[in-house]
């Protein structure tokens, strides 16, 4: 079943990713209706947790934040398919670094790094960052259900010299890597609401007390690995600007959970200055304290 879902639905993607941009962003426009307007994909969710976060904001803000929010969406959507056929010069063009001598000035000093983010912006192309290194890069992932759609995308990313690894590998590969002097650069999704039940830590994000991942600070603390946030800014439709900023280059340094509080913090603070380009659909505050779920 999962061969013929793949045979039947990959002509389509690689169909829709060779469409020009103009003719991509027209799919996209049409696919907001759908999901929007239609089948009102997710709209409870999106709508509560934008009313949670932002008590202040009236409905008249909260509903202008749901509508931008659904077209970068569908933006996100039509640019993840286009990474099929995409160039890499068009990539260059679309995804620009600011100040990429700041991972470049860590890989010479022979460091591998954590490079974290949240689900803001355009995560999804960042992997263009490897023509501007030499570090092999690593992606932590949820591993798709349909292997023939996973294997794809594990070979979109392989052109770039990045590769997708599970929580499952992702230990035993840097472990591995370090044991071989390999530095690679090992990017992180860290906004995820973990399992109540495998909590280490709650913190407030966005004002309300919540889980949060741990990982990616163990990590680097355990491998020596330097920490750097990137923060995705959305220029116009299509065009995206990356900028890094270190953490720390000495992990050991802080105490436990400090690392995973800045970053909060920092992306607490890309939220705001435009929530529209934030993951609202995920259900990031299912677990939050007990007495602010009432």
């Amino acid at each position: 079943m999962h061969f013929l879902a793949y045979i039947l639905i990959y002509p389509f993607l690689w169909l829709t990713s060779i469409l020009p941009f103009k003719l991509l962003y027209a799919l996209s426009d049409g696919l907001y209706i759908l999901l929007f307007r239609v089948f009102g994909y997710r709209k409870k969710v999106v709508s509560s947790n934008l009313k949670l976060v932002f008590p202040e904001k009236t409905e008249k803000e909260i509903k202008r934040i749901t509508k931008v929010f659904y077209h970068h969406l569908c933006d996100m959507i039509v640019e993840s398919i286009k990474s099929l056929s995409v160039s890499e010069a068009e990539m260059k063009k679309r995804f620009k670094f600011t100040n990429v001598e700041v991972v470049q000035n860590i890989e010479a000093q022979n460091r591998s790094m954590i490079l974290m983010c949240a689900h803001y912006g355009s995560w999804e192309w960042i992997f263009i960052l490897q023509t501007y290194v030499k570090s092999r890069g690593n992606a932590v992932y949820k591993q798709l259900a349909n292997k023939y759609f996973d294997k794809l995308v594990k070979r979109i990313r392989a052109k770039y010299n990045s590769y997708l690894i599970t929580t499952k590998e992702i230990i035993p590969t840097l472990l591995e890597e370090k044991k071989q002097d390999i530095v690679s650069i090992n990017g992180f999704v860290s906004d995820q609401s973990p399992r109540r039940d495998k909590a280490y830590h709650w913190q407030d994000f966005m004002g309300i007390n919540v889980p949060v991942h741990t990982g990616a600070e163990m990590l680097a603390k355990k491998l020596d690995m330097a920490v750097v946030f990137f923060r995705v800014k959305k220029v116009k439709r299509g065009f995206y600007e990356c900028t890094f900023e270190t953490i720390t280059e000495t992990p050991k340094d802080f105490k436990d959970y400090e690392i995973t509080d800045i970053f909060l913090k920092l992306v607490e603070n890309q939220i705001n200055e435009a929530p529209e380009y934030y993951l609202w659909t995920h259900k990031r505050w299912k677990h939050r304290n007990k007495k602010e779920a009432v």
